[in-house]
């Protein structure tokens, strides 16, 4: 891979590839296609008995809608490239599926294993102070969430922070989401990206034309899966990919790869992990020589959910799975994408596929504003209906149902119940629009390109509808 690579330029490059196929006005689309604010900054902790100087950012890429919307991420790697990347892609995604923000994304430049909690907390809470000072975090402004190296208890040091220096506001829990449920979050937040990768992946496998083109029978079950990345995202992929009947035949962590034909059960290989600290030597697994072994094995799904450019011109060309799904932010280069494409391979790309994330986190941001917990208005009602509809149709019948079966029927939606449904909802809608788009435009090359051409005809039409252009 070139060492000069730009995961912006990449964006960008697959922004100009699709742009093409709508009708903006050049003006329009480069607008669009450019960081509306960067916010670069050094600021002094004390860690120890020394002083360090933490390189941090925010980058807002779009205004047109508000808030903008995007995690925050802890790792040695963040620079101002990535977080431009990364942040363009949050515009995208939420367009594609109709979450009203804008995009944004955060990074502190530290490696967070080197340090305390205490010390952790000193730096998160510095960095919200110094977001505060430029306006670049607010409910209405720019909501931060969790990314990699980051989580619940990151953002709940977000959300105190703001809340000391904003006293009294009573929109102040929804400046920041992915909290601890007592702070404000929302069930289901957690697994809700790899649900989404699910839920996004079965709607593919779902379409008969995509699946025939790809030699493939339709729905999830029985599919092989080889899943890159144990994380939060990785983890709850794989979950639900085996409880929707697929079969997980590998899986990659940065310590190396392993691959069973048969079937590896994901709870067994994570608590494995956990108990020696390697998924290596699992009973009835094959070890793999590297980590990266397992992207180019036998399967026909590969969900690369670690970090960008695991798949790339080195690579691409030994890639065996029929569909790619980018569960990672830009695991495939260009490069690579061609690859690909030129491969027959379907790429399902990560500027919507991983966007259950963003869709839950709206759906917290509107719990944090309305102040009411989702079902807590309706859950009870509905049991009771629910009940009563059961027990006319039992003395209209003169059947009984069992227990079970009544715990099944009466049951009313709780806040899970709620925003998995949403979620399901969001997606299947999302890859149908995307699907639909690159059928209607067949010269339109491929699944990416054709989710681009979505985002930017939203986002353009947002614009013209602003009056911002004549």
């Amino acid at each position: 891979m070139n060492p000069e690579y730009s995961f912006f330029d990449a964006v960008c490059k697959s922004f100009d590839k699709a742009a093409k196929y709508t009708q903006f006005d050049e003006g329009i689309l480069e607008q669009i296609k450019q960081c509306n604010s960067v916010l670069r900054m050094h600021f002094p902790v004390k860690i120890g008995e020394k002083v360090e100087v933490i390189k941090a950012y925010r980058v807002q890429h779009s205004h047109h809608k508000l808030p903008c919307k995007g995690g925050i991420r802890f790792s040695d790697m963040v620079n101002l490239d990535e977080v431009m990347a990364l942040s363009a892609l949050m515009t995208y995604k939420c367009a594609i599926v109709n979450v009203p923000f804008g995009g944004a994304k955060g990074g502190i430049s530290i490696d967070p294993k080197k340090y305390s909690a205490y010390d952790l907390e000193r730096i998160t809470r510095r960095y919200t102070s110094e977001l505060i000072k430029k306006k670049f975090i607010g409910p209405g402004e720019d909501v931060p969430a969790p990314d990699y190296g980051t989580g619940e208890r990151e953002m709940s040091w977000i959300l105190d922070t703001y809340i000391a220096m904003h006293p009294g506001e009573v929109e102040a829990l929804g400046c920041v989401t992915g909290k601890p449920v007592t702070q404000g979050g929302v069930k289901g937040r957690r697994e809700a990206t790899g649900l989404g990768v699910f839920f996004g992946i079965r709607e593919v496998c779902n379409n008969k034309d995509v699946m025939d083109r790809l030699g493939l029978s339709t729905g999830i079950k029985g599919k092989k899966v080889i899943v890159q990345g144990l994380g939060n995202v990785g983890y709850h992929s794989a979950k639900f990919f085996q409880e929707g009947g697929a079969i997980i035949v590998g899986l990659a962590e940065y310590e190396g790869s392993i691959y069973c034909e048969t079937g590896l059960d994901v709870e067994a290989v994570f608590q494995h992990r956990k108990k020696t600290g390697s998924i290596l030597n699992f009973p009835g697994a094959t070890n793999f020589a590297k980590n990266t072994d397992a992207l180019e094995a036998p399967c026909d799904i590969l969900i690369p959910a670690a970090l960008e450019n695991v798949i790339n011109d080195t690579n691409a060309n030994k890639i065996q799975a029929k569909i790619v799904g980018e569960a990672a932010n830009g695991p495939l280069t260009p490069d690579a994408d061609e690859i690909l494409t030129q491969k027959g391979i379907l790429v399902v790309p990560d500027m919507y596929l991983n966007a259950g994330g963003v869709t839950v986190s709206y759906f917290e941001w509107l719990k944090n504003l309305s102040h009411v917990s989702y079902g807590r208005l309706e859950r009870r009602f509905m049991e009771n209906q629910n009940a009563n509809i059961v027990s006319q149709i039992e003395t209209m019948t003169g059947n009984k149902v069992t227990d079970e079966q009544r715990k099944l029927l009466v049951h009313g939606p709780d806040e899970i119940d709620l925003v998995r449904s949403g979620l399901e909802d969001t997606m299947i809608k999302a890859t149908n629009e995307i699907l639909e788009c690159w059928k209607n435009n067949p010269s339109i090359p491929d699944m990416r390109t054709a989710a681009f051409v979505v985002a930017i005809n939203k986002v353009g039409n947002s614009y013209l509808e602003l009056g911002i252009f004549p």
